[in-house]
């Protein structure tokens, strides 16, 4: 076995791994002991990364080679990889000699390494003369990037996550830490363990695993960020908890901010926020004062943010007024305070670095400043880079489908299913002339739009660099070689430059002498250009080579020239990266969300993630057990407003925006307030669809956001849109599931996913065992199955029934069946016979569902049918046979449910830490990789009084 030192490609905590392999196969992960990131843990995502990788799903899920779509709509076909480079690199020229350079635009991922998207921006900005390259990470970071610049100078995170240990008030706001960024939360979890004094203050509009921890939960109404703040200031000043001494040293602005302020009263604030005024004061006290309740001992604070700021029309505003009251408190610049924008994706921060944001340039230069782009012209070796700023992610796909753009060149990213508007994308994607993907994965949404797909290679085969949120520089390494014909990246987007060069600037010296025959050369030579960009800069890594990232391991920047370790802090000297080193305050008023709740659309849509699965899930939806939190899309409401509404839980509900509209179960969340729900962002068209009444197929999710943006950072409003909610009176129901052979689940849920469009709604998701099984880094294989679920107004033909029985392995001779055409009912199940036992192996029920409580619990937890076969397809709620309920997973890692963690509860005593450690005697749940520790201490707090020992 061969063990290599890698970096996790999901959020952006960035954790270190050991991948372990077999010639060209890997076969297990293990959290990096010696990785500064994770110290060795990793959540239940990255755990699980080595069975993402199988070989099974590898054959199933992966582009082994590249394809080309010779008209829409028909089956790609294979080619070579030099007819699909020459393709590319005409069809490219040829519109670039049409309409010009600004005719083409690129479209690439945070999930690419710094040297892929280093290329990538010298291909648009340097050969072609383009600023249209926008990053995915638009949708997420880049109202980091502008509050950061607008206040302290650069976009510069000024913290690390060792200041958790120095903190003693936390004040996290528009993150689910707990969820989104699961080892970090570890770490809080550790802090607050050897510091029992720390106060942590969660603002958010759930109340989330996150909030649960909290000793103040700020439950805010959606979008009231700015206002909270700049209440919280408001206080501050009335009270003398500010740094009068700090801001007149170090600070400019505060005069404007201050007259702005001096509207938002308690009064005002409580009544836009939805929040106690007592709370409001409380939360500016503790931190103002770093929680010590004293300006003249004032304790650190530290702020943790993410997409409930970002996500906005106002997101730089939220993120300034944030760092406002670290500048009106002096809580930066030392340890334990600061503002620290949580990264979503593994190497936005990379991305960022390289200039790749249509507004950027490399090494945090400013595209609109002439001598940052005289200084990245020199460095290429060219006359000048264009000066025409480049469209943002949403208004390059605008521009696409007002056909402005000809062609998008889209990189290791699905905006057929991230994107907001999807009808906008959708129309985009498909009135541009030429659309290439260039793409690990075959069965993204993205995929089924493209002319030609490229093979690109992954997590376990890639080489190059990634920066995590505190700016800590890691080494991605590969393990194994791609398979099939898949290439890396940058040597892609290289092999392309080389062949466009002769087409437009022939005979003339290559932008690209890149070593795209040796990986590990090629990408260094990258990387190395990458750094000498970056001298003087503030992120200056001049300092850093190469073979000390291999040596030395993660190396966090600014590291220049000369130094001998890198910066874990900024501003400790209270000299900020603005011209005269004074930071700015930034007086922004309160707006309220881009969409209003109204007599139209009443309700507030949220979105987020859930805790097992990340962003679109190409990878994690490869894997069954990561759906045992979360099994099937559903649309969550506060259950007064259902008992209003005379909704049930399982009910459906067509949610309406202006934009679009998508059919849901609804599920009872106490959590949320009143007249809001709640989506998981995951939910995008290759898991959830369905037809519309006028016969186009549902999109998902991000069929209902809008994309209004922010004026200053261009990201759009993922989080909040305003809609209905009705009722959708679809009597006819359906759900098939069944077992199958690990080398074609993967495949049957693509062929199923592909009718969801044949009914009004419809859904598919994998789904794993509910018996014991293997921790997640075990490498025996478990077993993988698919759910769907439809319904419609009437019972459809029975040929469409009678392919989702074939394509679930119910058409043989083994299956026993019932049907009545008068009714629209059709049942059938599958048994499999070992000796003396049988086992439930496949089930479709169409028609009449009641019978699912009980026939999905006999198989999905693969217990021993003891009732005759023909049982199985009597109608009905009631079971032949009592059957427990073993209730929902909570540890997913050994799979354990609510249900066993209640009953041991119920025989628990002592206190909280000492019933926890009783749970995990005997359950082990919490035990592995901790993701689900949040939510057992919420079932602990919520069992009342503790029991008592017995006598």
């Amino acid at each position: 076995m061969q063990e290599t030192a890698s970096t996790c490609p999901y959020c952006g905590v960035g954790c270190g791994v050991i991948i372990e392999s077999e010639g060209a196969q890997i076969t297990g992960v293990r959290g990096d002991p010696a990785h500064p990131a994770n110290f060795g843990r990793l959540c239940t995502k990255g755990a699980t990364l080595h069975r993402t990788a199988s070989r099974s799903v590898t054959l199933q899920t992966r582009l082994l080679q590249p394809l080309h779509r010779a008209r829409r709509g028909d089956t790609p076909q294979a080619l070579s990889w030099d007819a699909a480079l020459d393709l590319a690199a005409q069809r490219f020229a040829d519109t670039i000699g049409r309409q010009g350079p600004d005719a083409v635009g690129f479209y690439v991922s945070g999930q690419l390494l710094t040297e892929d998207y280093y290329v990538f921006n010298k291909l648009a900005r340097g050969l072609i003369g383009t600023n249209n390259i926008d990053s995915n990470s638009r949708l997420c970071m880049s109202s980091a990037v502008a509050g950061y610049k607008a206040t302290l100078g650069a976009d510069a995170p000024p913290a690390c996550y060792d200041d958790l240990r120095h903190a003693q008030c936390l004040f996290i706001v528009g993150s689910n830490t707990a969820w989104a960024h699961p080892v970090l939360f570890r770490r809080i979890e550790d802090a607050r363990a050897a510091n029992p004094g720390l106060k942590l203050i969660v603002a958010d509009p759930r109340r989330t695993d996150t909030a649960a921890m909290a000793d103040l939960f700020l439950p805010l109404q959606p979008g009231s960020d700015v206002m909270l703040f700049n209440g919280m200031l408001h206080l501050m000043l009335w009270e003398g908890w500010i740094d009068a001494a700090f801001i007149a040293a170090h600070t400019t602005g505060f005069a404007a901010l201050k007259a702005l302020v001096r509207d938002c009263t308690p009064e005002r604030v409580a009544q836009v926020c939805g929040i106690a005024q007592d709370d409001l004061v409380r939360a500016a006290q503790w931190f103002a004062t770093g929680a010590s309740g004293d300006p003249q001992r004032r304790g650190a604070t530290l702020s943790l943010y993410c997409q409930g700021l970002n996500q906005s029309r106002s997101g730089t505003a939220k993120n300034a007024t944030l760092i406002n009251l670290h500048l009106a408190c002096a809580q930066i610049g030392r340890p334990g305070a600061g503002p620290f924008s949580l990264t979503g994706q593994p190497n936005a921060m990379g991305g960022r670095e390289v200039g790749a944001l249509a507004n950027l340039l490399g090494a945090h230069r400013d595209l609109a400043n002439p001598q940052h782009r005289a200084e990245v012209a020199a460095l290429w070796g060219l006359p000048s880079v264009p000066a025409q700023p480049g469209r943002s992610a949403v208004e390059m796909f605008q521009a696409a489908a007002d056909g402005e753009i000809k062609a998008l060149w889209i990189a290791c990213t699905n905006p057929a299913q991230s994107m907001p508007d999807q009808a906008t994308v959708r129309r985009a994607l498909q009135r541009a002339e030429f659309v290439l993907l260039q793409e690990a994965f075959a069965t993204s949404a993205t995929a089924q739009y493209a002319d030609l797909l490229l093979p690109a290679s992954t997590w376990g085969e890639k080489t190059g660099t990634v920066t995590n949120s505190e700016r800590r520089i890691s080494r991605v390494r590969a393990a194994v070689p791609a398979p099939g014909q898949a290439r890396h990246d940058w040597a892609i987007a290289v092999q392309f430059a080389h062949r466009l060069e002769a087409l437009l600037r022939p005979g003339q010296r290559s932008l690209f002498p890149y070593d795209t025959a040796d990986a590990d050369l090629g990408a260094q030579s990258v990387w190395n250009e990458h750094r000498e960009s970056t001298r003087g800069r503030d992120l200056d890594i001049s300092g850093l080579s190469w073979a000390l990232l291999e040596s030395a391991g993660p190396q966090q920047w600014p590291y220049p020239a000369g130094a001998t370790t890198g910066k874990a802090r900024l501003y400790e000297d209270a000299v900020f990266a603005t011209a005269d080193g004074r930071a700015r305050f930034a007086a922004h008023p309160w707006q309220p969300t881009a969409e209003q709740r109204d007599a139209h659309y009443p309700w507030s849509l949220n979105t987020g993630r859930l805790r097992d699965q990340w962003h679109g899930m190409t990878r994690t939806a490869t894997l069954g057990r990561l759906f045992g939190h979360a099994a099937e899309p559903c649309v969550q409401m506060h259950p007064q407003d259902m008992a209003r509404q005379r909704l049930r839980d399982g009910d459906l509900v067509q949610l309406s925006s202006r934009r679009g509209a998508i059919v849901l179960p609804v599920q009872a969340d106490a959590t949320l307030g009143l007249a809001q729900v709640f989506i998981a962002m995951h939910w995008g068209s290759e898991f959830l669809s369905g037809r519309a009444p006028g016969g186009e197929p549902l999109a998902g999710v991000n069929a209902l956001c809008t994309a209004a943006l922010c004026p200053t950072s261009k990201q759009p409003e993922l989080k909040h849109a305003a809609v209905q909610l009705v009722r959708a009176e679809l009597p006819w129901t359906l759900l098939a599931m069944a077992w199958l052979p690990a080398d074609g689940a993967q495949t049957v849920r693509a062929s199923l996913s592909a009718l969801l469009a044949e009914f009004p709604f419809a859904s598919c998701v994998p789904f794993g065992p509910l018996g014991a099984h293997a921790p997640p880094e075990a490498a025996e294989p478990e077993r993988s199955g698919v759910l769907l679920r439809a319904a419609a107004h009437a019972a459809p033909p029975d040929a469409l029934i009678e392919r989702i029985e074939a394509l679930l392995g119910l058409a043989g001779a083994d299956t026993l069946r019932y049907a009545d055409s008068r009714r629209g009912q059709r049942r059938a199940a599958r048994l499999l016979r070992q000796g003396d036992a049988s086992t439930l192996e496949g089930i479709v029920l169409a028609g009449d569902t009641r019978a699912e409580g009980w026939l999905r619990t006999l198989l999905q937890e693969e217990l021993p049918v003891q009732t005759p076969g023909q049982l199985l397809l009597a109608p009905g709620a009631q079971p032949p046979v009592a059957l427990p309920a073993r209730g929902k997973p909570v540890c997913i890692c050994l799979n354990v449910t609510d249900a066993a963690i209640g009953q041991a509860l119920a025989h628990s005593h002592g206190s909280e830490a000492e019933r926890l450690a009783q749970l995990q005697a005997s359950l082990r749940c919490g035990t592995q990789c901790g993701s689900c520790l949040p939510e057992i201490r919420r079932m602990l707090r919520a069992t009342g009084p503790l029991a008592q020992a017995a006598p």
